[in-house]
């Protein structure tokens, strides 16, 4: 492989050279002024700078000597071009296509997810964090054979929720007191990349099915959490590049998806795509926007706060090719499970999922952000789909403007990146076909979420699953019989009630708890507008729930309450007992 090279103080090229062709000594150039003579002219003395290849020339400007950094002419020169933005004025970026012409032929059948990260070590290789290395060996990905190499990658931005982000907050405010200690400017202590702090995990059920339980519940929270509260509102305004998004609007993933998420970023006049990691597991939710995300731990969070890499093992990637369409009645949620099924069968921890084909193209933006926030739940790094139409439409239906639409639509065209990929587009590790029309209404469970149970067959299944061993996903015991509970308030009332009494009689598959949540399912307008539907036909038909049942219905944002109410279902939701609890996760991590 041979690549021309370019020297960053002269601008002058040089010849052409291997990349294994060993690197030339530095000589010293003595000024005229002391003896010596000029040096060779630029054109004399050829500039041998590879890509992959640390090497050095002597140039002089007045009497100094400079040494050339051996990926300026990959960065300047090929890797760094224009693109029109929305505005109509030139942006800078990295080109993917430019690095491709120039030695890699292959690169434009890469995996869409895996050329976004090269993207990254492109723009961020400075000899150190990225070497000239770890850009060629991603870049040279081979399907079959990935190899196992670690890539460093720097996001764009973190996101972090409340449980796990304090502990990353109030070490920067340690950080900020040592500085402070020592006697130096504390500010100098900032996260150099944006960090959003999204305030969702702290809300409680402690009230349910009474119409003031949401302003009990955001009472309560406040009272439990004022330190916190008070320590986060500080940090908002300590640090320049850290938001918080304050409690009871959403679920991080959602408020990530509808208001987070820019697609495409600029710094200092260079574009580049939106990226980040998060510390939470379905931070894969925005995989479905064609953003590259997943959940990390709080010590790899901290440390791209910090301009860090977070770095992981080459991946394989799965391609899952799509096809058909659901059938009528068959929601997200079933096809979410499905495909848990088939990938947890198939393996695919620590790889990379990219779905692709005319059926991933049919598919509603909401649906293909249910189906990759079940990556951890099928094991997944990502669950990720690329950008298309559907991606700009997601865009402007949240409030994009229109000038950062077309800014993000021309940049991931500029990269040969814009569009579904077709069967055979792309290279894949492995390839999988899934028909959409073949997907059944269905549940998963109870005690994993690769146990695929059809709608039709739960009762079925529930008492065979009683008596199953528990390495069979069963609960392995006997059944118990019936017991008699007495009650002094409705199961969602958590004092008690003057004048309520009553009886309820339990037996094994008595269901106790109700509860519209997780971000699967609640982050997706389809799905929370058929579960009040649902509500609808309940209470025409004048069905009822009966008082040890808890109901609760907690929306992963606030525009659910909206279209709930434009559509005339919150009063049948109601009328159950599902008002709204709160606007975060509850129920889902055990906030009952």
């Amino acid at each position: 492989m041979f690549h021309d090279a370019l020297c960053y103080s002269c601008g002058m090229h040089g010849e052409k050279m291997p990349e294994k062709t060993k690197a030339p000594a530095q000589r010293k150039i003595t000024p005229a002024s002391e003896g010596g003579k000029n040096p060779l002219s630029v054109t004399q003395i050829p500039c041998l700078i590879t890509f992959g290849l640390y090497s050095t020339r002597d140039c002089q400007e007045g009497s100094r000597l400079f040494t050339v950094n051996p990926l300026f002419r990959i960065m300047t020169k090929i890797a760094k071009s224009t693109f029109t933005t929305g505005a109509g004025t030139p942006g800078q970026f990295y080109s993917l296509p430019a690095l491709a012409e120039n030695g890699y032929p292959r690169l434009n059948r890469l995996p869409v997810s895996i050329r976004i990260v090269l993207e990254s070590l492109l723009r961020n290789c400075d000899g150190l964090k990225v070497t000239e290395k770890d850009v060629d060996n991603l870049a040279s990905w081979n399907a079959n054979n990935p190899g196992s190499y670690e890539i460093p990658f720097t996001v764009a931005r973190i996101v972090l929720q409340d449980l796990t982000g304090v502990p990353l907050l109030v070490d920067l405010a340690a950080m900020r007191s040592a500085v402070a200690g020592l006697g130096k400017d504390a500010s100098v202590i900032e996260p150099l990349v944006p960090v959003d702090l999204v305030v969702d995990h702290s809300v409680q059920v402690d009230w349910a099915g009474c119409t003031d339980a949401l302003e009990k519940n955001l009472d309560i929270e406040f009272q439990r959490n004022a330190e916190r509260y008070e320590f986060l509102k500080w940090g908002q305004q300590a640090f320049q590049t850290f938001s918080v998004v304050p409690p009871s609007v959403g679920i991080v993933h959602q408020v990530n998806l509808e208001y987070l998420a820019q697609g495409v970023m600029e710094k200092d006049g260079v574009y580049f795509p939106d990226t980040l990691v998060g510390t939470d597991s379905h931070t894969t939710m925005i995989n479905g926007i064609g953003v590259v995300g997943w959940g990390v731990g709080g010590i790899e969070a901290e440390a791209g706060m910090l301009g860090q890499p977070v770095t992981f093992l080459v991946p394989e990637v799965v391609g899952v090719h799509m096809t058909g369409e659901l059938r009528e009645g068959v929601t997200a949620t079933d096809l979410a499970l499905h495909v848990t099924q088939m990938l947890r069968s198939h393996g695919v921890v620590g790889k990379f999922v990219e779905f692709f084909g005319d059926g991933a193209a049919a598919l509603p933006l909401a649906d293909r952000a249910t189906v990759a926030n079940m990556a951890p739940e099928y094991g997944a790094t990502m669950g990720f789909f690329p950008m298309d139409e559907r991606c700009s439409d997601y865009l402007r239906q949240t409030g994009r403007s229109e000038e950062a639409i077309t800014t993000y639509e021309n940049y991931f065209k500029a990269q040969n990146l814009w569009g579904m990929p077709r069967n055979g587009d792309l290279d894949y590790t492995d390839q999988l076909e899934l028909d959409l029309s073949a997907v059944e209404p269905a549940v998963s469970g109870p005690r994993r979420p690769q146990d695929h149970i059809r709608l039709n067959s739960i009762r079925d299944s529930f008492r065979k699953l009683v008596s199953m061993p528990v390495a069979e996903g069963g609960y392995g015991k006997k059944e118990s019989p019936e017991v008699t509970v007495s009650m002094h308030s409705p199961a969602g009332v958590p004092v008690p009630v003057d004048g309520f009494s009553q009886e309820a009689k339990l037996k094994d598959g008595s269901i106790l708890i109700a509860a519209i949540t997780s971000c699967t399912n609640t982050s997706n307008p389809g799905l929370m507008l058929a579960a009040g539907l649902l509500a609808k036909k309940a209470v025409e038909r004048g069905l009822n729930v009966p008082p040890h049942v808890k109901t609760s219905i907690a929306p992963g944002s606030r525009i659910a309450s909206d279209y709930f109410a434009t559509n005339s279902l919150q009063e049948s939701l109601d009328a159950l007992g599902f008002e709204t609890v709160g606007y975060g996760c509850t129920t889902c991590i055990g906030m009952p």
